[in-house]
């Protein structure tokens, strides 16, 4: 993996030098490197950042799933962000399409996480507002924090119901069926869920985008064209003035590009 864009005056100064961090050099990043040049910024105000995959023509996904246009690196910093968040926020569609399990404890940050205060693994908090989803699946029945729906006050309470039998717990975040960004980014914060990381899907993100509560994106761009109607990383609505970002990081391996961009 390469540095392709310093992040701090300290990997700049070694740039210049030609030190390992400098462009070009390349080599084995560890996941410690990893964590630190994702970390979290410092302080209790909530944050949230968004973690995507994308071809070179803009597809998110390919026949419906993100893996096809994936790699190994991409896999890496996709366990690493979990690894250092508290919670991550995932759309119904995603669960259903993606086939999403529980999070799992990584050794490798156990250590890290206990001084930080978090669970041995993140939550994983589903966005539904029918909360149409099987509950038998492992996600709901053994998960090693229990997940969290959020939902709207007028959900279904038959799946309410539904969800609290598997062992789910209920957070709900908006007036009507669905949920609002903005009051969700605040619900999970108020249970102490302060690093928040979402993995979409498409539609997720775009409410994110337009409700103007996404943080940071990171963004994998693969080296791949699948051209085709599929869908972009963010979709819906149109905000009504584009929402400026900025580059902090950019890394390169085997063709990916990995960008972590921050809201100016």
């Amino acid at each position: 993996m390469r540095r392709l864009f310093p992040v701090t005056d300290e990997t700049a100064a070694q740039a210049s030098n030609g030190g390992p961090d400098a462009p070009g050099t390349d080599r084995e990043w560890g996941l410690a490197e990893l964590a630190e040049a994702y970390a979290y910024p410092a302080g209790n105000a909530p944050w949230l950042r968004a973690n995507m995959v994308s071809t070179l023509d803009g597809a998110g996904q390919h026949e419906g799933r993100s893996q096809p246009i994936s790699g190994a690196a991409d896999m890496r910093i996709f366990g690493t962000l979990r690894a250092l968040a508290d919670v991550v926020v995932v759309g119904a569609e995603t669960v259903r399409q993606e086939g999403y399990r529980p999070a799992r404890a990584r050794e490798e940050f156990a250590a890290a996480r206990t001084r930080a205060g978090q669970t041995p693994a993140p939550v994983i908090a589903v966005v539904t507002a029918s909360l149409d989803l099987d509950f038998a699946l492992p996600l709901f029945t053994s998960p090693l924090v229990p997940t969290l729906i959020l939902t709207g006050a007028q959900a279904p309470s038959d799946r309410i119901a539904a969800a609290e039998k598997a062992g789910a717990r209920v957070v709900v975040a908006g007036d009507g069926a669905g949920v609002d960004p903005a009051r969700a980014v605040a619900a999970l914060a108020a249970l102490g869920h302060t690093r928040l990381l979402t993995e979409g899907g498409p539609r997720l993100l775009g409410q994110f985008v337009a409700a103007g509560v996404l943080d940071e994106l990171c963004l994998a761009l693969s080296p791949m064209l699948v051209a085709g109607d599929a869908q972009r990383i963010s979709g819906g609505p149109s905000v009504k003035v584009p929402h400026r970002f900025e580059l902090v990081s950019l890394l390169e391996e085997a063709g990916f590009l990995f960008g972590r961009y921050r809201r100016t």
